[in-house]
């Protein structure tokens, strides 16, 4: 009776391991869907579309998007993490959902380090620090000497409370021993800047390329490691004095955990081999951000390692989401 019982569940197991694999070969035989956590129109669902469509005909398969907003991301990620993991369901997750949001959020619903399997990198970008063009301070040094000066302090904006450009803010005003004032806007507050109702920002370089291009506002320095492509006048932290300011936002794709290591891996094969063309780097430099790739143990090593820095910025600069 023993051994009968053994002999049913080697059989049971051995089925399933075959069906895994039939279905790990086939895969993609139906359409995956890929969960954007953001609105249609942002830089994450334009860059998301654009790869989406490059998968489809990679794969001669449909990779529909879906946005499902809400919560910071977060709803998105629930979304994505109680869907089968049988590799039809990814989430074109951020810095916030990956590395930020779980020390913002009393409880965000999600363990990134636990509920999800890494797939790849896609996409980064890095922060600007701008000044209106008509500001007194030509640098970074002349802004840094007008701020200490300003007996009220000075006022920076941001996107909303726990984002990068907010959080980058507060850093700067550590770092630099300024009085910073947040500002919080729904979004970048390109006018306000130009114009002065606030002081500055530190914000995505995309938002302000053009302005900057127009004299209309003065970058003194970009968050990047190196500086950055479409701006390349324009100094690193690093080279103003500011070093280990480094803070780029990013993006990644991830699946629920679960999803067999042979379905991630062939995935991230396939977003490396699309994003290497450089007609894609061109695209999404167009859009503003370079095209970036990784295994997905890199991809989740480098989330763990973005975890470790956020988690402190977050806890000193007091931001909170309920």
């Amino acid at each position: 009776m023993y051994r009968r019982e053994v002999l049913k569940g080697a059989a049971a197991t051995w089925g399933m391991s075959c069906l895994n694999v039939m279905a790990q070969g086939a895969w993609p035989a139906k359409p995956v869907r890929i969960v954007v956590l953001f609105g249609v129109g942002g830089a994450s669902d334009t860059l998301t579309r654009l790869l989406g469509e490059k998968l489809q005909a990679y794969f001669n398969q449909s990779f529909p998007v879906e946005n499902k907003t809400g919560a910071g991301g977060n709803i998105g990620m629930l979304n994505v993490m109680n869907s089968p993991p049988d590799g039809y369901a990814i989430a074109s997750a951020t810095i916030g959902t990956l590395s930020i949001n779980q020390f913002l959020y009393a409880n965000a619903g999600y363990d990134p380090a636990k509920d999800f399997a890494y797939v790849s990198t896609i996409w980064e970008n890095c922060n600007v620090v701008v000044v209106s063009a008509e500001h007194p301070a030509k640098n970074m040094k002349e802004f840094i000497a007008w701020a200490k000066d300003q007996p009220k302090g000075v006022t920076f904006s941001s996107s909303g409370v726990g984002t990068t450009p907010h959080l980058a803010g507060e850093l700067f005003a550590k770092r630099t021993g300024i009085q910073g004032v947040h500002v919080p806007f729904r979004s970048s507050a390109t006018i306000e800047v130009v114009g002065r109702t606030v002081d500055f920002a530190i914000d995505n370089v995309a938002s302000y390329v053009p302005l900057i291009r127009a004299g209309k506002a003065r970058a003194l320095a970009v968050t990047a490691a190196e500086r950055w492509p479409t701006l390349p006048q324009v100094p690193t932290m690093a080279e103003v004095g500011l070093p280990d300011f480094v803070i780029t936002s990013w993006g990644a794709f991830v699946m629920p955990a679960g999803t067999p290591p042979a379905i991630t891996a062939q995935l991230s094969k396939a977003v490396q081999e699309i994003l290497s063309q450089p007609a894609m780097k061109e695209r999404f430099m167009t859009i503003g951000a370079k095209a970036v790739h990784s295994t997905p143990q890199e991809t989740a090593a480098f989330a763990a390692a973005e975890r470790v820095k956020w988690k402190e910025i977050v806890r000193w600069s007091g931001a909170k989401l309920d």
